[in-house]
């Protein structure tokens, strides 16, 4: 059993009979009345997210994981399928429990989170950002560079991301996986 001062962003806890990962969380400590932890939590069973709050001392259920390195393979259907890095065991997940499946590129390393109770992947952690060639996109009009405009562009995944006007196709960009923004132009 753990606290609420236990809570930080990746912990699986047991709430509601299903399984959650702490996506995001807030100590709060108002002027007057009792402390409280405002979190975010993902279901890794449906996928869907919702809003919570504990009081401060509330007892929850935490969910003890394993991490271990999976290669992603290749997608078929609604199914990823990928490779354990030491043992070479391969796994089908769906897409449904992955994060950001649209900035997946084959080959890309990734952290799968393993119940150790019923050894079950229950999620899938991306790097925190990505670099994916531009295949398509507008050209910049010249000029138009005193705001801060963006032009949409499509990556070697088929995910489509908002970049700025100066990047062209065949470009390599840098892809933060968490909001699925553009980051910087990345030069070889």
């Amino acid at each position: 059993m753990a606290s609420t001062s236990d809570i930080r962003n990746g912990l699986c806890i047991k709430y509601n009979h299903d399984i959650y990962k702490i996506i995001e969380f807030l100590h709060v400590k108002p002027g007057k009345g009792p402390a409280f932890v405002r979190t975010k939590l993902k279901s890794l069973t449906t996928g869907k997210v919702l809003d919570n709050t504990f009081s401060a001392g509330h007892k929850i259920e935490d969910v003890r994981v394993e991490t271990h390195k999976y290669q992603f393979l290749y997608a078929e259907g609604n199914d990823f399928h990928f490779m354990h890095t030491e043992n070479y065991e391969q796994i089908s997940l769906m897409r449904d429990i992955l994060d950001a499946p649209d900035l997946l590129k084959e080959g890309e390393v990734v952290m799968v989170i393993v119940n150790t109770e019923t050894d079950l992947p229950l999620s899938v952690d991306m790097p925190a950002s990505v670099v994916l060639e531009v295949t398509y996109t507008e050209p910049g009009v010249k000029g138009n560079t005193a705001t801060n405009a963006t032009k949409p562009a499509k990556v070697e995944t088929g995910a489509s991301v908002n970049v700025p006007l100066f990047i062209n196709e065949g470009d390599k960009i840098k892809i933060d996986t968490a909001s699925g923004s553009y980051q910087e132009r990345v030069k070889e």
